[in-house]
């Protein structure tokens, strides 16, 4: 049975990057685990009335469970860093913890964000580096047939419909997801991050609402590393390839 594991720094960045891709891979009967590295404890509160960061921690613990049922999440993993603070972090550390969960789940592909993290965030972007990091050290006791592969996840239309624009793309898309019969999945997974209402309302307007009309077909990826090598990313010449992870 394939497994498919992602790493992302904050409840709701799975449903955003890729949560069409994990209804699918529940329908294709994969395994799938969901690492969240921080509690989003600094994050927006909607319409809560929360007054404290380890209230908003749980709070939003509790929506990621939500969305996790809602994509068929298999295993959730939470490391409860600090929000907005992994680049003060021991980074040697985080770099362990996600290496420790790839060797002893044996994931057959990794996802987590690329370099530019997507936003800029910072931790999306630490995040990105411990990750790569830990999959590099995870094929020194792994044997060649359990490398994962490795993919960094996109959001080309991250900012459609936001009077801001994130950074330049770090690396090419090189292959997409057709998520085209998982979108109302996205969406109630996106939905049941309630607390997040203006990052959803900004991104995928009407979703929180309930309509799903702006979330597109596709989730977009590159793929980094594979057989326990680098790989160089290039531009498609043409269309951007459907892929299955």
């Amino acid at each position: 049975m394939k497994k498919v594991m992602v790493v992302f720094p904050h409840p709701d960045d799975e449903s955003f990057a890729c949560g069409g891709t994990l209804a699918k891979c529940r329908d294709a009967s994969q395994m799938t685990c969901l690492v969240c590295v921080t509690s989003g404890c600094k994050g927006r509160t909607g319409p809560f009335e929360i007054d404290c960061g380890e209230k908003l921690a749980r709070h939003r613990e509790q929506e990621l469970e939500r969305a996790a049922e809602v994509l068929g999440i298999d295993r959730l993993d939470l490391f409860r860093y600090p929000d907005g603070s992994l680049v003060q972090t021991n980074f040697d550390e985080l770099v362990g913890r996600i290496r420790e969960t790839i060797v002893q789940w044996k994931p057959d592909v990794v996802v987590t964000f690329p370099p530019d993290g997507v936003t800029g965030h910072p931790d999306h972007i630490v995040t990105c580096k411990a990750t790569t990091r830990a999959v590099e050290l995870a094929e020194e006791v792994l044997s060649a047939k359990e490398y994962p592969d490795l993919y960094y996840v996109s959001i080309p239309h991250y900012y459609d419909h936001c009077p801001d624009r994130g950074p330049q793309p770090a690396v090419p898309i090189t292959g997409k997801v057709d998520i085209t019969s998982y979108r109302l999945q996205k969406g109630e997974a996106l939905r049941a991050h309630q607390s997040q209402s203006y990052s959803v309302n900004r991104a995928y307007p009407g979703v929180i609402d309930g309509d799903f009309g702006v979330i597109g077909c596709y989730e977009y990826y590159t793929l980094i590393r594979s057989g326990g090598k680098r790989v160089e990313p290039l531009p498609s010449e043409t269309e951007i390839p459907v892929i299955e992870l």
